[in-house]
């Protein structure tokens, strides 16, 4: 399907517009049946369409400026180790996974943006070559597809990110990067702020975080990273698309190393009001991509969206039945409930889990 001409990613972020990202698919395609947990590889894209159509159309009913593809792990060598080759090849994951987003972009106006993520044989090789080769295969299709921008993600490794980098820009279209790094640094122990620095050399336009930890952590992150940046006097846009889970007990590794991870992270979630504020203090922090990963639901976008109304200038669809800050609570025949139709009630709100005993923090594996 040819691509709608509608205002690029730069020439957005450039004007100052705030972009709202979408919010995460694998985890919930896991939760609903579609997606081996373990190995997070994306081949509902293939089997079962459907089900990524409707997280797609969510996620932009509740405010996403941005499809992104779900290419996460498709590559053939993840596919080999997932059991999933050869009955499904990474080029019919990327060609079905970009056709379903600019379907779904088009709905709405959004833009859509194609993804490649670490690769099992940097760990196993650490190979630029075959590396850049993996990722060489994946953009192919995306530019094939002539996809609005590009991003490399979820890269624990900020030389691997590199050299994705270093491949994504030979395609001319605007690219993004984004490591699941602390504000410890990456896996080696490049801080934040190094980790910008190389990324912006690779010709990256959009640096930021993903995925691993939770809003405050990512907020950390992204602050180094832009000192950073100011400090070797060179300039980016800056993203954020953390986890929606709370783990500030998570090490390095990020919540994969909570013992809950991944069956019973339900008691971590972030609610609406915890991602209200999350918005907030990233666009005082000057990040104008702004959106989430794993645990990232579609009305937790909507949050973003609502808070961010003012500087936009629109609600989403998604807002126009419940109104903002529990103002629809204001119809509730029970006294009680209608008195939490305010942002006070919210805002100071300290939510109890609802489990007798339950810690407050765990012990990661990690």
């Amino acid at each position: 399907m040819a691509s709608v001409k509608r205002k690029g990613i730069l020439e957005r972020l450039d004007a100052g517009e705030v972009i709202i990202g979408d919010g995460g698919y694998t985890m919930q395609l896991e939760r609903r049946g579609y997606v081996k947990a373990g190995h997070w590889t994306p081949e509902a894209a293939v089997e079962h369409p459907e089900a990524v159509i409707q997280l797609h159309r969510e996620f932009l009913r509740a405010g996403a400026d941005v499809m992104q593809t779900y290419t996460f792990y498709s590559s053939d060598d993840k596919l080999d180790l997932s059991g999933n080759a050869p009955n499904v090849t990474c080029q019919q994951i990327n060609e079905a996974a970009c056709d379903i987003a600019r379907a779904v972009a088009n709905e709405g106006g959004a833009l859509v943006l194609a993804g490649v993520s670490q690769t099992p044989v940097y760990k196993d090789r650490s190979s630029e070559a075959v590396v850049k080769a993996v990722v060489k295969q994946q953009l192919d299709v995306f530019l094939r597809k002539d996809v609005d921008f590009l991003i490399a993600e979820y890269f624990a490794n900020v030389e691997e990110a590199v050299w994705a980098v270093e491949v994504l820009v030979t395609s001319g279209k605007p690219v993004a990067s984004t490591l699941c790094i602390a504000p410890t640094g990456d896996h080696v122990g490049v801080s934040p702020q190094e980790c910008a620095v190389r990324l912006v050399k690779a010709g990256a336009q959009i640096v930021g975080v993903n995925c691993h930890v939770d809003p405050t952590q990512c907020l950390r992150t992204v602050r180094l990273m832009k000192e950073g940046l100011d400090a070797a006097g060179l300039t980016a846009h800056l993203m954020i698309q953390p986890l929606g889970f709370h783990c500030p007990d998570a090490a390095a590794e990020g919540y994969i190393g909570l013992p809950e991870f991944p069956f019973a992270l339900e008691s971590r979630v972030v609610n609406r009001w915890d991602v209200h504020r999350y918005a907030r203090e990233a666009y005082a922090a000057g990040i104008r991509y702004i959106g989430g990963c794993c645990g990232f639901e579609a009305y937790h976008i909507r949050a973003l969206a609502e808070e961010l109304a003012p500087e936009r200038g629109i609600l989403p669809p998604a807002s126009t039945k419940h109104g903002l800050w529990g103002s629809a609570l204001e119809g509730s025949s029970k006294p009680y409930v209608k008195a939490r139709a305010s942002r006070a009630h919210w805002e100071a709100l300290k939510p109890a889990s609802g489990r007798p005993l339950c810690p407050s923090l765990s012990i990661p594996d990690a």
